[in-house]
């Protein structure tokens, strides 16, 4: 391919040549209904083929969301990128391209195909994501280490695997290396690993697998364990009481504060911070369960909603189907009549007739169109009351647990200003019946630095109470009115979009009886 590439003229990908494309993928009776008719919606394609092109950038699929198939051999393609809204691709050709690098394919997690045969890839890499890959082509590349192929292994679901044409192909113990690492793959450059095969594999590599088998394990559980406390830092973050199960916030309160561990030296002041800690700790903990109920309780009045605005739109877009359908057979009908009519007067009646019909369809999927949007308000404005409600109750028992936290940092400070005072007055006197560090004994002979410390102390830690409360009402509310804002901004779209195809296929049955006149 690449003797005569640079002969060709690139393309750049742009959304001109993607409507060409999915236009002559579109089927004849998928044309003429409304969603598509005149005007065709990219998040609904599930197939597209660019092959051929000479396409030199992968660029403007943003709005390809439902794509489950893209083909793109046979291009100019230096890089792999542009994929990010690709989640549901299952299929990616880039093959006969001029790849050097695998990139660019970490939001494609449901892709089970891929094939970057006749590229100029020399390492296997960056596919982490892809957990479902059953198809690996990377034939006719530069791959040389055969090492790096067990990069592959981590892929469980791999079972037809092509490498030929690369150095590592070459190589002498190559097919009984890659059946040995890979006992359940079934298909090895373009042919069914045998039993043989396999077997001869098996007894050579043993022990190597046994010892690997071991450390993959050992590293699976790891992640997992890792990704266990990430989702759960996940649900705390999303509860908005994330590190409130446990000391955090009153370490936090005592961080960084030299004269503060001096003064904790002091007979009698460990145990009245044992017991502020002991006493902040089950605060925190009391409200960071409250907080995971509430998030759930959320979660299932949003899932509820969204359950409910789904089927109101499912049975508006029955009843617009309906009147289509209905529609739609009279038409048909009165457009072979029309196409039958000789007489210029009695034609030009009919058309009228046509016209008529077409403004009455107008009307009907306009008249839907308006229920949907009154009854889709009405449910949000519902919506938008109770969530409302949740997170005020929410927010009210947060400030009231936190006013608690502060009457535990008063009471505390109060405790240790006393015994601040008494030992002031000990030293004075030099009457200290117990043992005390002579760094101690020096920082109570000045009054002004031991009350001016704790005065210090106190307002860091009504701060950090404060800064936390803050955090978490703020966080809370701040998420209310983004999700009500985001619906609404959806919902406006949609409607829009809606009136739009409603319009875009009017003006295509008006355009039909134009021809006829």
């Amino acid at each position: 391919m690449d003797d005569h590439c640079g002969k060709v003229k690139a393309i750049l990908m742009d959304e001109e040549i993607l409507q060409k494309a999915v236009e002559e993928q579109v089927t004849q009776d998928q044309s003429g209904r409304l969603a598509v008719a005149d005007g065709i919606h990219f998040h609904e394609i599930l197939k597209l083929r660019l092959d051929y092109r000479n396409i030199l950038m992968i660029d403007h699929l943003w709005e390809f969301t439902s794509l489950a198939r893209l083909d793109m051999n046979n291009n100019l393609i230096e890089k792999i990128e542009g994929l990010e809204r690709l989640g549901n691709l299952k299929w990616l050709n880039l093959s006969f391209n001029r790849i050097e690098k695998i990139e660019g394919l970490e939001s494609l997690r449901k892709l089970e195909v891929l094939n970057l045969s006749n590229n100029r890839i020399s390492v296997i890499e960056k596919m982490d994501g892809l957990e479902k890959l059953t198809h690996f082509c990377i034939a006719n590349n530069l791959l040389g280490q055969l090492d790096n192929v067990l990069y592959l292994r981590k892929f469980k679901n791999l079972f037809t695997l092509n490498l030929f044409g690369n150095p590592v192909s070459k190589e002498n113990d190559y097919k009984i290396f890659i059946a040995g690492y890979f006992p359940t793959l079934m298909c090895l450059d373009y042919r069914l690993l045998d039993q043989k095969t396999k077997n001869e594999a098996s007894i050579k590599y043993h022990y190597v697998l046994e010892e690997m088998r071991h450390e993959e394990l050992q590293m699976q559980q790891d992640d997992q364990a890792e990704q266990s406390q990430k989702a759960g830092l996940k649900l705390h973050t999303d509860a908005f009481v994330e590190f409130l199960n446990g000391p955090c916030l009153f370490k936090s309160m005592f961080k960084d504060d030299p004269e503060a561990d001096k003064l904790h030296l002091v007979p009698g002041v460990a145990h009245l911070l044992q017991t502020f800690e002991h006493q902040t700790v089950e605060l925190c903990t009391q409200l960071f369960e409250i907080g995971l109920a509430e998030h759930k309780r959320r979660e299932t009045e949003v899932n509820s909603f969204f359950i409910g605005q789904t089927q109101a739109v499912t049975d508006y877009q029955q009843k617009a189907l309906q009147t289509l359908a209905n529609f739609e057979q009279q038409h048909n009908t009165r457009m072979r009549e029309l196409q039958q009519l000789s007489d210029p007067d009695l034609l030009k009646v009919k058309i009228n007739h046509c016209n008529d019909e077409i403004n009455q369809l107008c009307n009907s999927l306009m008249t839907l169109e308006f229920q949907l949007v009154s009854l889709l308000e009405d449910i949000l404005e519902k919506f938008d009351i109770t969530i409302s409600d949740m997170v005020g109750n929410f927010s009210e028992t947060v400030q009231g647990i936190f006013t608690q936290c502060r009457d535990l940092e008063d009471k505390y400070h109060e405790k240790v200003c006393a015994i601040a005072e008494a030992t002031l007055e000990k030293v004075a006197k030099e009457s200290l019946e117990e043992d005390m560090p002579d760094d101690i004994k020096m920082l109570f002979t000045d009054r002004d630095t031991v009350m001016s410390a704790l005065t210090t102390g106190h307002d860091n830690h009504l701060l950090q109470i404060n800064g936390r409360e803050t955090q978490l009402v703020t966080r809370v509310n701040a998420w209310k009115v983004a999700l009500i804002k985001g619906i609404h901004d959806k919902e406006l779209k949609q409607n829009r979009m809606r009136i739009s195809d409603i319009h875009r296929y009017v003006d295509h049955l008006r355009e039909q009886l134009e021809e006829l006149q």
